[in-house]
């Protein structure tokens, strides 16, 4: 427990310290489906070298020259599908607002505990976030990259990110970052209630599960990237809670750009060739997402469920992020609380 004086020295200017920040970020989110929102979001995604490791003097007339000419009209219609409409904005800044206020309900009994929320790109920005953690006190700050598989185009640059903030404050804040948490016994079982919720809605019954990871390029596994480790991980945990058999159970990964080659098996191809096994009822789910997005709502529940449909499936569902709900919270704030040990 931290110490605050009681009183400080006549003259000495007003400060504030001895509270605690847990900062949750999650990967980020334009601001708008139009262009120039789209182009300044995915500029500073694209840009970021933990994302494309390439040669800036091969990337970036690439990036600038024709992919953010052509790209943000196409994926903000992508976005413009499954934009939530009501509060203007994308479910994954409603999702991650809901994670912040509701994990700062589930450590009321903290008080000394100063709960927030920010995006890696777009806004609310790291920096600022931090900025508003210090200004509240917190001389101690619990950074969450929303991922439960570590990867480096994912929880480093979160990390990258607050240290860089670091690198430019006269009096530094002390800093965790929380480690990945794809084995947790709280989060294989959260995603084993999500599967086991969904499918108690349906009048078939799947055939085939399918866990689809959002991919990395061979070349970040093969530079000793471990995600890919991780993801295995996540998925036979999964099996084993479930009690599924290796046949029920499949993994593959989505959303590669670019010319080089990914993880695989690919979700898409996968989808393609399902019904010509004998595979024609399928559910699928993004265990390496904490909150629905335009991966999962447009690429996964949208086009991966054509693809299989169009190939000659008969029934499909996607399995929702576990998103605000009680279990993913339970599993955000068994998480918050072990990493808090010895500074509440």
């Amino acid at each position: 427990m931290n110490i605050v004086p009681s009183k400080l020295p006549t003259g000495h200017p007003k400060v504030t310290f001895g509270k605690v920040g847990v900062l949750l970020v999650n990967l980020g989110t334009p601001d708008g489906t139009d262009y120039w929102s789209m182009r300044r979001y995915l500029a500073e995604f694209l840009s970021d070298k933990r994302v494309i490791e390439w040669s800036r003097l091969f990337w970036y007339p690439i990036l600038y020259g024709i992919v953010l000419n052509k790209r943000p009209q196409k994926v903000g219609k992508a976005y413009e599908e499954i934009w939530n409409k009501d509060l203007d904005e994308s479910y994954l800044r409603t999702y991650t607002r809901s994670q912040g206020e509701k994990m700062a309900e589930r450590l009321a009994d903290l008080p000394n505990v100063v709960v927030d929320w920010g995006m890696r790109y777009g806004k609310p920005s790291i920096a600022e976030r931090m900025d508003a953690l210090k200004a509240q006190g917190c001389d101690r700050i619990l950074l969450f990259p929303l991922y439960p598989q570590y990867a480096a185009a994912t929880t480093a640059t979160v990390n990258d990110k607050a240290f860089e903030y670091l690198m430019k404050q006269r009096w530094q804040p002390a800093l965790r970052t929380v480690p990945t948490y794809h084995d947790d016994p709280a989060y294989i079982v959260a995603l084993a209630n999500s599967v086991r919720q969904t499918l108690s809605t349906l009048e078939w019954e799947p055939q085939l599960l399918i866990t689809s990871f959002h991919g990395i390029p061979q070349s970040y596994f093969k530079a000793g990237d471990p995600y890919h480790c991780f993801c295995y991980k996540t998925a036979r945990l999964l099996r084993e809670e479930l009690g599924y058999t290796e046949k029920q159970l499949r993994l593959t990964f989505q959303s590669r750009f670019g010319p080089e080659e990914w993880l695989q098996p690919y979700t898409d191809k996968t989808m393609e060739t399902l019904a010509a096994e004998g595979i024609k009822r399928v559910a699928i789910m993004n265990p390496g997402f904490v909150s629905d997005c335009l991966e999962t709502l447009e690429e996964i529940a949208g086009e991966a469920g054509e693809i299989f449909m169009h190939h000659g499936g008969e029934n499909f569902v996607h399995i929702p992020c576990l998103n605000d709900s009680v279990d993913g919270i339970n599993v955000l704030e068994t998480v918050v609380r072990r990493e808090l040990q010895g500074w509440v």
